[in-house]
Formats: C-alpha cells, sequence, structure tokens
C-alpha cells in the first residue's frame, strides 16, 4: 500500500477533514489573489507618483497650483529685463542689492561683469561685497534663488568675525562675498 492510498482511504473516513483541507486550500488562494491584486494597485499608484514627479522635474506641471498661483508668489521674468547688457546688469544689481537690504544687510561694494566668459552664452554676472548678521544668509540665498528673475549663486566666501577679548562669542556681522549671475535675453 503506498502513501497516497493510505490518504485516500483516511479521507474517505472522515470526510471532515477531508473539507477543511479543502477549504484551507481555497482560503490560501483567495489571500493570494487578493494581496496580488493590492500589490498591482500600489505598484500604479507609485508609478503614477513617479510619473507626476517627472512631469514637475520636467517642468511640464505645476505643484499643485495653477500658473497664476506660481507667478504671484514670484513675480516678473525669468530673464534679466533691459533693451542692452548694460541695463540687464543694471537690472540685476538692482535685484540682488533689494534682497541684500530687505534682510538688513549692507553693501559694500559691487561689480558688473558683462563681459566675462560667461557673456557669450548671454549670462550677466555681479560680484557683491556685504555685510549682514549670520540668521539673515539662509534667507537672501533663498530670496536670491527661488525668486525672479533666475539667478545663480556662482561663488559664496562668508567671513565670520574673529574672536577677540571684546568679542568672546564671535556674534557680529559677518562679511559675505557673493558672486550672482542672471541670464540675459539680448534685447528681445
Amino acid at each position: 500500500m503506498s502513501a497516497a492510498q493510505g490518504i485516500n482511504r483516511y479521507l474517505a473516513r472522515t470526510p471532515l477533514v477531508a473539507v477543511a483541507l479543502y477549504a484551507a486550500v481555497m482560503i490560501g488562494l483567495v489571500v493570494t489573489a487578493i494581496t496580488s491584486i493590492a500589490t498591482i494597485f500600489e505598484h500604479q499608484r507609485t508609478l503614477a507618483q513617479t510619473a507626476d514627479l517627472l512631469d514637475q522635474l520636467q517642468g511640464r506641471k505645476g505643484r499643485g497650483a495653477s500658473a497664476a498661483a506660481l507667478s504671484a508668489e514670484h513675480p516678473g521674468t525669468p530673464f534679466l529685463e533691459g533693451p542692452t547688457v548694460t541695463v540687464a546688469g543694471a537690472t540685476l544689481l538692482q535685484r540682488v542689492a533689494a534682497s541684500v537690504t530687505s534682510v538688513g544687510g549692507t553693501i559694500q561694494s559691487s561689480q558688473v561683469d558683462v563681459l566675462g566668459t560667461q557673456a557669450k552664452a548671454g549670462f550677466v554676472g555681479l560680484l557683491v561685497s556685504c555685510e549682514m548678521e549670520q540668521s539673515s544668509l539662509q534667507k537672501l540665498l533663498y530670496d536670491l534663488e527661488a525668486g525672479m528673475p533666475f539667478l545663480f549663486i556662482d561663488q559664496l566666501d562668508v567671513q565670520v568675525p574673529q574672536l577677540t577679548a571684546a568679542n568672546e562669542q564671535g556674534v557680529g556681522r559677518i562679511r559675505v562675498v557673493l558672486g550672482v549671475s542672471g541670464q540675459w535675453q539680448g534685447g528681445k
């Protein structure tokens, strides 16, 4: 007598065990099917989120806000305006000076670079030396990079106050040399 015949005879004598085994197998199949369907829906949701993120990164879709709301948050055009590169440089200086003064800083010196290495690609550069409180630096950088026109931080040198007997904790205004550039569209 083989093992299969023994199992068949046992199940024939006690049908309740056969029904319980059948029910367990069916429950296992139903759980497997439900788990598979749930996994498919989870993958579809993840794919949709990834596609939305890709659209946002490629600039085809806003971040849940309308274009009017985004332009109200950061008014202006993405490029430096002006009929000549000199006027565009003055616009850049004006924008950076407004940002520095809005965070409580003071400009020590500035130099507009309209003939530099990036000028051929339509970029206007600016080198600004300023003083401000240390806590204001992050606000300044955010304002410059998040606002309009699109500005790029090319250089950032920060000099903190020296520790002296009168100034034991090194608090005070920091000196910042900031290289900023923006793109000019050539008076279009």
